[in-house]
């Protein structure tokens, strides 16, 4: 199989991932549980975790990292555990479900929204789409780094200022660009709250994420319970991270994704984009000569652009497609992509579109396969 669906989830994962939750499940206990050797040294596998995602987004704070089942799941916590009645939050026009739903959601609690346009290669256009969108009651931005669709990268560090110089939080969706882009939460300092997934560009296993806390705001808890700390309470712990993880936590997931991060500082950030980028880049060029294949963006460049490319081509429906690539062993994402905002603003709504995204595991030989076949189909 020749596997180009890497943003749902990198595949397959390196084999020091693969080793590491095989060892963390042969050897742990539940941390934090236990005054025992095994339990201890389970809770400071943990907590070099943590470290080493710190390190990996040059961060200072440990105890600011907090693990989740997903990027979901830590936009959630940011949303449902900041945002109050009669608050107005902005997202871009490229938003995945993953912020969509919940706002959606909170509506029904009294707080709005609205939505920025993105305009594609042109930064200062898209932050004062943002700069307009700001009112009185505005308490938040959320937004991707990166479209799940189209690849499209938005100005975070204009955005995340603008945030800041009105006195508004800002959200990062890091889920496409952690391990792709570097990001530096000591450079942007005006990153409140960074999610992402540790399944994708990290290379953990899937069921990881996480939430970095980088601002002075801390999120409601979204769940109570054990955490293996101050347990005369019943009240939830104040401190982070114990007030935001509570039960038992995925021991190896977590670990495999120390190794995911690891590995991809061994690569470094700047290769694996690299590598990435020259397959995309190929393909763009070898797609924009068949004339059935409709293309929606310039070719993808580092400053605009992650390396993700979409397409379509005339007459058929993108679903065809994709099963039509997955009987030659070649699987791709097609449809809305869980992001249905992304596809109204460039008009594929009823018709979605052929997703391809590489890792630093695909090679040229992948990419030049994939064309001839989209040229047989």
């Amino acid at each position: 199989m020749i596997y180009l669906d890497n943003s749902a989830t990198t595949y397959p994962k390196p084999l020091k991932v693969r080793q590491a939750v095989a060892s963390a499940m042969q050897n742990s206990a539940n941390p934090g549980r236990g005054g025992y050797d095994l339990a201890m040294r389970s809770s400071e596998e943990i907590f070099r975790t943590r470290k080493t995602a710190a390190d990996f987004f040059d961060f200072q704070k440990e105890e600011n990292i907090i693990f989740t089942l997903n990027c979901t799941t830590a936009l959630n916590i940011v949303l449902k555990g900041i945002l109050k009645n009669g608050d107005h939050v902005i997202v871009s026009s490229l938003e995945h479900n993953a912020v969509m739903r919940p706002l959606q959601k909170l509506t029904e609690n009294g707080i709005s929204y609205s939505v920025a346009n993105v305009f594609p290669c042109d930064n200062d256009k898209t932050v004062d789409s943002f700069r307009h969108a700001i009112n009185a009651k505005t308490k938040m931005i959320i937004c991707t780094h990166a479209s799940n669709v189209w690849g499209t990268k938005l100005p975070i560090e204009r955005i995340s200022a603008l945030a800041h110089e009105y006195g508004v939080l800002f959200t990062l969706d890091a889920a496409q660009s952690a391990g792709v882009v570097p990001i530096s939460l000591t450079k942007d300092n005006n990153i409140d709250f960074l999610c992402t997934a540790g399944h994708k560009g990290l290379y953990g296993p899937m069921g990881t994420g996480l939430l970095i806390i980088s601002g002075n705001t801390i999120p409601s808890t979204l769940i109570e319970g054990g955490t293996g700390s101050n347990s005369m309470s019943f009240e939830q712990p104040s401190d982070l991270p114990d007030r935001l993880e509570s039960g038992t936590p995925n021991y190896s997931g977590i670990i495999g994704l120390r190794a995911g991060m690891d590995f991809v500082s061994s690569k470094k950030i700047r290769n694996i984009s690299k590598h990435e980028f020259s397959l995309i880049k190929h393909l763009y060029r070898e797609l924009s000569k068949i004339p059935k294949v409709k293309l929606y963006l310039p070719e993808p460049s580092e400053e605009y652009f992650v390396p993700i490319l979409s397409f379509n081509i005339n007459g058929m429906d993108s679903e065809a497609v994709s099963s039509a690539l997955n009987k030659k062993g070649i699987a791709v994402r097609a449809g809305l992509q869980c992001s249905p905002l992304a596809h109204k603003s460039m008009g594929t709504l009823e018709t979605g579109a052929v997703r391809i995204s590489p890792s630093i595991m695909t090679g040229a030989y992948d990419i030049d396969h994939l064309i001839s076949t989209i040229k047989k189909i």
